[in-house]
């Protein structure tokens, strides 16, 4: 079980990542999902978006929305706009309600924030997309790129902890990827390596964050 160092303070602000914490993502339904519009296979789409270095400038804030749309239409040959992009993404996406209990008992006494490493498109789309995580998480909701970089450069959860006036030390990192968790913590946050919703319910109590 997790313990709290005792001397730690409290808690001041709880960050969760959004892909494979608060909901459950399906990249690869995404990709196939994509490919069908162009007659390709997911593994086609990995190649000419991912691979390619599309996603990464749309996650380090490179791309507006409508640059990283037009790079993708011309990367799969065929026409892909905002619905396109909407509808291939909602698709992926399946809300976690373990988790999505969890952070309304931490929002009850404790600021939250969400923190995602997807570009600006994602930015502008969240009330479409995802408006049960709105309702929790109303204007803290960013990409990190808002920040100057994506997880886990150090500097972006610095700058999350400034915008909302804590120290770092007192901001608390949840997310699923290892890589993540060590940036985090090389800027001074606690951190939790999701894995289920069960494992995190220890580590929030550990912190006196639920009951």
């Amino acid at each position: 079980m997790t313990v709290a160092p005792a001397h730690m303070p409290p808690p001041r602000l709880v960050i969760f990542d959004m892909d494979d914490v608060l909901l459950r993502y399906d990249v690869e339904a995404r990709r196939a999902a994509m490919g069908a519009l162009a007659g390709l296979s997911a593994a086609d789409v990995e190649r000419l978006v991912w691979d390619s270095g599309i996603e990464s400038a749309s996650d380090l804030g490179h791309l507006t929305p409508d640059a990283y749309l037009a790079v993708i239409a011309q990367a799969l040959g065929v026409p892909f706009g905002h619905a396109d992009w909407l509808r291939t993404r909602a698709l992926a996406m399946t809300l976690d309600p373990a988790v999505l209990a969890l952070v309304d008992e931490v929002r009850a006494h404790t600021p939250i924030a969400l923190l995602t490493n997807n570009g600006h498109i994602m930015r502008a789309h969240f009330d479409v997309l995802v408006p049960e995580l709105r309702a929790r998480f109303g204007p803290a909701m960013h990409v990190a790129c808002e920040f100057g970089a994506k997880k886990p450069t150090p500097s972006v959860y610095k700058g999350i902890a400034t915008l909302y006036g804590v120290a770092p030390r007192e901001a608390v990192m949840i997310d699923d990827k290892p890589v993540n968790i060590a940036g985090a913590r090389e800027a001074g946050l606690r951190a939790h390596c999701f894995t289920r919703a069960t494992e995190l319910a220890h580590f929030l109590r550990a912190h006196h964050m639920v009951a």
